[in-house]
């Protein structure tokens, strides 16, 4: 997968150096219910791809939708296609990176579940060494073929994954704050369901923000501003914050190492997308939580609701006021949270220094080569 960041890598860069300038897609915006729009799932084959890839089928928005993976995609895209809605679907696999680059291309948003899931005792930092090249060859493909596209990571950690996709967009010059996105619903789906069946409640009707990022202490659920107000005890607050972090250990455990959650997070996604593609419908007053690029604490990367629009964010609302039970959780979290950020910068940061020395001796290399004909020549001619 390295190899295909580098490959994503040099294409973007010779690009830059040659003054080619990287093309911006024409959408469409009509502010009407219309199936304008392309949807590529990366990672379409896999336990959360393939239902997710089923919900978008129906999504009567959606007028293309893109499967990529490394394999099997052909069969789920069969099989979706025989299903009676509107929605076109194709698909791409195959390691080679123009197969990612060919499924994006005119994407307008791109989903990205691809990876391995998260293992029982796994934590989330040692899924670092095999995740994050999903998000650079995907950031690269992006750059490439839908730099405005809306690019949405399922893939965790998702608290070091998003800032790592931003390095290589920025490499690419085609990073927008704006367009990138840690799916963070599920935490949303879960806080919603767990505080109805306490409630005794349809959780349609509950509403809650979750702030911070997405993983154990890093959730936090803001009960203080849940609606309807929640009835329970400093206790209750206390046990459901717990499951909530603690939710995708039940599934694992539940499924007894084989599997972590995939229904429940396609679901989740699903919600995400449909969101992001009504904002770009220009739908007034659609908000969901998210993990993006903020200024709303000292961290470059935060969860908080955000108003979505045709552009992306339209608005980041901003931390909501907090009691101090909240503050403290807060300001607990946040090194955890920072720590992980950081790692993940200088991760990417790694890898881009390296790609970039490896193409400064491949032109060494090219130079010496070209040098040596020239000499040949000149003897020759002589």
């Amino acid at each position: 997968m390295l190899s295909c960041v580098y490959a994503g890598l040099r294409l973007g860069v010779k690009a830059q150096l040659a003054g080619v300038p990287i093309p911006r897609n024409n959408w469409y915006r009509n502010g009407r219910d219309e199936r304008n729009y392309k949807v590529t799932v990366v990672g379409a084959g896999g336990g959360i791809g393939q239902p997710l890839s089923l919900l978008l089928k129906q999504n009567p928005l959606i007028h293309q939708l893109t499967l990529h993976d490394l394999s099997k995609t052909k069969g789920v895209a069969a099989d979706l296609s025989h299903i009676c809605t509107p929605t076109q679907v194709d698909f791409f696999e195959g390691v080679q990176q123009q197969a990612l680059i060919d499924a994006l291309q005119d994407s307008h948003v791109v989903v990205v579940s691809a990876g391995q899931p998260r293992k029982p005792g796994m934590t989330r930092g040692e899924l670092l060494s095999t995740n994050a090249a999903v998000a650079m060859a995907v950031s690269c493909a992006a750059g490439i073929s839908c730099p405005q596209a809306l690019l949405a990571f399922i893939t965790n950690p998702i608290n070091m994954l998003v800032p790592i996709a931003a390095e290589f967009l920025k490499v690419k010059g085609v990073y927008d704050p704006k367009r990138l996105f840690g799916i963070t619903t599920l935490d949303v789906v879960r806080a919603k369901t767990f505080i109805a069946d306490f409630m005794n409640l349809n959780p349609a009707m509950v509403d809650i923000p979750i702030i911070g990022g997405h993983s154990g202490d890093t959730i936090l659920p803001v009960f203080s501003h849940c609606s309807p107000q929640f009835t329970g005890n400093e206790e209750d607050v206390e046990r459901l914050t717990n499951r909530i972090q603690q939710a995708g250990n039940e599934v694992i455990e539940a499924k007894a190492g084989q599997g972590s959650a995939t229904h429940s997070m396609a679901f989740a996604s699903a919600r995400f997308v449909n969101a992001l593609l009504r904002g770009l419908n220009n739908e007034a007053n659609v908000i969901e939580c998210a993990y993006v690029d903020s200024d709303v604490t000292e961290l470059p990367f935060f969860a908080t609701p955000v108003l979505l629009g045709p552009n992306g964010i339209k608005e980041n609302l901003g931390l909501p006021e907090l009691n101090s039970a909240e503050q403290d959780a807060l300001e607990r979290m946040l090194p955890e949270l920072g720590e992980s950020i950081k790692l993940a910068i200088e991760f990417a940061q790694t890898v881009i220094k390296d790609s970039n020395l490896k193409q400064e001796q491949e032109q060494r290399k090219a130079d010496a080569i070209g040098c040596s004909s020239d000499s040949t020549q000149l003897a020759q001619n002589n």
